[in-house]
């Protein structure tokens, strides 16, 4: 398995590996990441690597310089291509490199203000953009993204060491990294499966970072390498079905839901409340996962005023991180410091127990495209822990809760309407409760275990041999 993080934080990758070990899988995990130096771990009986990417550089590594062909039309080295030094069959575009540079020198020696200086880099992004695009099609991503090459640098050649029958590639920037793998090893005589797993739907992803080139090489890096899967999981229907469209997948992708394990082999886990230090009889809502403006925490600090002696506690990666730190103040300067409480993460396998003493799980989203069709993680761990989830409109969540009758639905990024639903909730909190009790209980389905059958049986469809 390869994933393009540290592996610490990412429960579907941690319970993805552990319980294709315990179905009898030799699993080695490879995690890339900003490590200082390589890191080796086990995650019950799989093997975790983490292999740090400080050293890498932006750049093809030999062995890779030659553009693969994609059997869906990516870019293909030919003659010429194999003529120039990069693969890419030209030998630089000046202006657009004295334009970049003349804007870096400008900023530099204070003759252009930051600000008006990633206005001017926008046009020549799209300009670089439309060049490459045109000339390398898909593979434009090796000038427009090249720091993709260093994924490739670090784990490609432990992946062929490895000897692996099947690669499951985690998400899009490993993609390429496995498709690569696979082509060699093809090559050397082996055959050996590749399964990608979308974690999410690219195309409404928020860019990593604020350039105009970042969304259209990674569209590109996809596109050039998903023709060479065997098989597509995803986390939700509704992004199995815009994974068909958008890729002329030959079969619908396997759906595999972020659940939580039903069965923890935790005999103890920490308290929610009383790391809070509150009472029983304290108002608790949690919210629990990444902290980011998107994610709409700020409209719970805003509506907390509408609500007396309501309490929140934070369940984050980074306590001390900046955005954390912005939400608290806010927090304060509404008058409900004293009513936030900032949390560490505790492991994934005890969060359920965790989050249990709590009154009200929250899914505050803005609206945003991949907010809109995905059921997150953090959906099925206040649902595990028995909590009514109050979540914002957004499209999937929204309808499952009034489906179920497991929570409130209120207006993204509105306040007053979010205190609303809070307070229905908390009014009669047995009728959102009894949505999870009963023969008609969603939570059997909505577990790993049953997530990881479908995975198990993927796998053994893909390597057996056909008679």
């Amino acid at each position: 398995m390869l994933v393009d993080n540290a592996v610490e934080g990412d429960s579907r990758v941690q319970k993805t590996a552990r319980s294709a070990a315990d179905a009898g899988w030799d699993v080695t995990l490879i995690g890339c990441a900003h490590v200082d130096a390589e890191r080796r771990w086990r995650l019950g009986d799989a093997e975790v690597r983490v292999l740090p990417l400080a050293d890498a550089r932006a750049t093809p590594p030999a062995a890779a310089s030659a553009v693969l062909s994609s059997p869906r039309g990516g870019a293909s080295a030919s003659g010429r291509d194999a003529g120039s030094r990069d693969g890419s069959g030209l030998r630089g575009v000046s202006g657009l490199r004295g334009v970049s540079g003349l804007r870096a020198r400008l900023v530099a020696r204070g003759g252009l203000p930051l600000h008006a200086a990633r206005l001017a880099r926008r046009p020549v992004e799209h300009a670089e953009v439309r060049f490459w695009r045109a000339r390398l099609r898909d593979g434009a991503w090796r000038r427009l993204e090249p720091g993709l090459w260093d994924f490739e640098r670090v784990a490609g050649p432990v992946v062929d060491d490895l000897r692996p029958d099947l690669i499951h590639a985690h998400d899009f920037r490993m993609l390429g990294v496995a498709a690569r793998a696979v082509d060699r090893a093809r090559a050397a005589g082996r055959d050996v499966k590749l399964v990608w797993d979308a974690h999410e739907w690219l195309p409404g992803a928020r860019p990593r970072r604020d350039n105009a080139r970042w969304l259209p090489a990674h569209l590109g890096y996809v596109r050039e390498y998903v023709g060479h899967t065997d098989a597509v999981v995803t986390v939700s229907d509704t992004l199995a079905d815009l994974l068909v469209r958008d890729h002329d997948l030959p079969e619908r992708p396997t759906v595999i839901l972020n659940a939580p394990i039903a069965a923890t082999t935790e005999t103890s886990a920490p308290d929610l409340r009383k790391r809070c230090g509150l009472p029983p009889d304290t108002p608790l809502l949690v919210y629990s996962g990444a902290m980011a403006v998107q994610r709409g925490v700020d409209t719970v600090v805003e509506a907390l005023p509408l609500l007396p002696g309501v309490h929140l506690a934070l369940v984050v990666a980074d306590p001390a991180a900046a955005y954390v730190r912005q939400v608290v103040a806010r927090a304060a300067r509404h008058g409900v410091g004293d009513r936030v409480h900032v949390l560490p993460y505790v492991p994934h396998r005890q969060l359920v127990a965790f989050l249990a003493t709590a009154d009200i799980g929250l899914i505050p989203l803005h609206h945003w495209p991949n907010h809109e069709i995905a059921l997150i993680t953090k959906f099925f761990e206040y649902a595990h822990a028995r909590l009514p989830i109050v979540v914002s409109d957004v499209r999937t969540m929204a309808e499952t809760v009034r489906a179920t009758g497991q929570g409130e639905v209120f207006r993204a990024r509105d306040a007053a309407d979010l205190a609303r639903a809070v307070r229905a909730v908390l009014a009669d909190p047995a009728r959102y409760r009894a949505a999870y009790e009963g023969e008609d209980s969603p939570l059997p389905g909505w577990t790993w275990e049953a997530q990881a059958e479908r995975l198990d049986a993927l796998y053994r469809r893909l390597l057996t041999p056909i008679r």
